[in-house]
């Protein structure tokens, strides 16, 4: 965590909001009429009324900007774990397929035609979608990583970033996702870290995989790789290796890093949660609910992981598939479906939801000590959301309102590192209209799959 930075004149302060805490067990408390002064990007203080000697007391005269807060609640902003920015180039260009037709028959013919331009706009694209839905921070997992990093730091965004690979590009490809690592980590002000980013284990083999850990441990990186993401891919790895997805990752040493694993809805719990529980890294699971949905695959299992203390964060997964870069979306629908899935309606409870998206998903990107919560001393990443609307009155349980009733469209204002990004829903650091017009120009040429390449084989 940040040191609380000397007191002096505030860069910001929000006043008369109620704020989402988080006790030292980690339990949320909502406290209300609030005070957050900001300083330096770094939460100062946060205050009730009647606060004690000693706490912060700048006022709203004491700051550069002022937000009035009442009628508000104050998150710390959303972390979508897993997203593919670019991809929302490609939002509804394949719809009600099987995951091997999406792949093989659309997503990959069309990546092969991807240009750093197209990779620039729709990753600008989908940071303005994401602000505005109240997301401060994603991991992405993609390709000419560099224009991402570039747009984040236009955006004002907060990212984990890294250069997927495959084995059959050979060891430049490894060698290039290392490249961007070390070159980018700490870029944008330190907003922008980095991680390595294997693909998948289908489509990266024992050695890079074992490699990968390797490096992992030599420079202190984040691994963020797909696993598990279905059954099938679990029968088909032990039909033809004797193992699981996730005991592939353990024989690479790939459990003993940082981990953090997309998806993982096909676990075989009775194999892999005793492997996770051997590793002796900080493995955490990106869950996106609304893309298994549409695909049919079972849901992650949250219930074993929390129990086998993985943390489960929340996310999206590219727009290509899931349409929608909306956490609070899976937000509400992780709370809906983990209910169904375990056929039990006391679990996962709205307070259980609001965790996975904040500090639980803070600790899966690898930031649990700077963002997820509102306190002194973290990284001044605010949300506020508007609760005067209709469908979110009365307030009889704020937790379920926000989980149930509230939507993504409430969030009136974000805050990363204490920049005001979006105002009562005016977009600040990116100019929607022209990007679309500009990326609009190159959809034709980006969407040709008459070429019949692949940047890769999906079996499974």
């Amino acid at each position: 965590m940040t040191p609380p930075p000397a007191p002096g004149p505030a860069d910001l302060v929000i006043t008369g909001c109620t704020a989402l805490t988080h006790r030292p067990d980690g339990e949320i408390l909502f406290v209300e009429d609030a005070t957050i002064v900001v300083r330096e990007g770094v939460i100062a203080s946060l205050t009730a009324p009647g606060a004690e000697p000693g706490q912060d007391p700048a006022g709203p005269g004491a700051a550069v900007e002022h937000i009035d807060g009442r009628g508000m609640v104050a998150l710390p902003g959303l972390v979508n774990c897993h997203t593919h920015t670019p991809m929302v180039a490609l939002r509804g260009l394949a719809e009600d397929l099987p995951a091997h037709a999406w792949f093989n028959e659309w997503i990959w013919p069309v990546e092969s035609n991807l240009t750093e331009r197209v990779v620039r706009l729709g990753a600008r694209l989908a940071c303005a979608e994401m602000i505005r839905g109240g997301v401060t921070t994603f991991a992405d997992h993609y390709f000419a990583m560099d224009a991402v990093a570039d747009v984040t730091e236009e955006s004002g965004l907060r990212a984990v970033l890294g250069q997927a690979y495959f084995s059959s590009q050979g060891p430049e490809g490894r060698a290039a996702s290392l490249d961007f690592a070390l070159r980018r980590r700490g870029t944008a002000g330190g907003r922008v870290t980095t991680c390595l980013a294997p693909h998948a284990p289908y489509t990266v083999d024992d050695a890079d995989l074992a490699a990968t850990a390797g490096l992992a441990r030599e420079h202190g990186l984040l691994v963020h790789l797909h696993a598990a993401e279905n059954r099938e891919q679990t029968d088909n790895s032990l039909a033809r290796h004797g193992r699981t997805p996730i005991e592939v990752l353990e024989q690479a040493g790939l459990l003993d890093v940082d981990l953090l694993m997309a998806h993982a809805t096909g676990l075989d719990t009775a194999r892999d949660l005793p492997a996770l529980r051997r590793g002796g890294g900080r493995v955490a699971v990106a869950s996106a609910p609304r893309g298994y949905l549409k695909f049919a695959w079972d849901t992650t299992p949250v219930r074993a992981l929390r129990e086998a203390g993985i943390p489960v964060g929340l996310a999206t997964d590219g727009a290509a598939s899931n349409n929608t870069l909306d956490v609070w979306e899976s937000m509400t629908l992780t709370a809906l479906v983990q209910k169904h899935a375990e056929h039990d309606p006391t679990w996962l409870t709205a307070r259980q939801a609001l965790d996975h998206a904040t500090l639980q998903s803070a600790r899966a990107v690898g930031l649990g000590e700077e963002i997820g919560s509102l306190a002194a001393g973290r990284r001044a990443d605010i949300v506020l959301v508007d609760m005067t609307g209709p469908h979110t009155q009365p307030v009889h349980d704020l937790a379920a309102t926000l989980v149930h009733s509230a939507r993504s469209a409430d969030v009136r204002t974000t805050v990363v590192d204490g920049r005001v990004l979006m105002r009562d829903r005016e977009l600040l650091t990116v100019d929607v209209p022209q990007t679309v017009r500009e990326l609009g120009e190159l959809l034709p040429e980006l969407v040709d799959r008459s070429h019949g390449r692949r940047v890769q084989e999906y079996g499974g």
